[in-house]
């Protein structure tokens, strides 16, 4: 199951983020580049999008949490398309 960790922040050297909102709960369907959560490091505030499609089946990390970079944040089932087979 895939999961959605903590990013590097490109160039700075933060070693945590703070989960300040929740943009999706779990349950919800998400696409890919879809906002997630908003995080916050000492530098920047900024919204966390989905690198996978599917749906948000457990949060790892509370609003207020503190969450090192490449920690998990939360879980995303993917969805799987389906085919249409053809008959023989």
């Amino acid at each position: 199951m895939p999961t959605v960790v903590v990013p590097k922040s490109g160039g700075v050297t933060t070693t945590k983020a703070v989960v300040v909102r929740w943009l999706k709960q779990e349950g919800d369907r998400v696409k890919i580049g879809e906002p997630l959560v908003e995080l916050e490091t000492e530098k920047v505030s900024y919204e966390l999008e989905s690198p996978f499609s599917g749906t948000l089946t457990r949060l790892l990390a509370e609003e207020t949490d503190e969450v090192p970079v490449g920690e998990p944040l939360c879980e995303i089932t993917e969805s799987v398309a389906k085919t249409p087979q053809r008959k023989k």
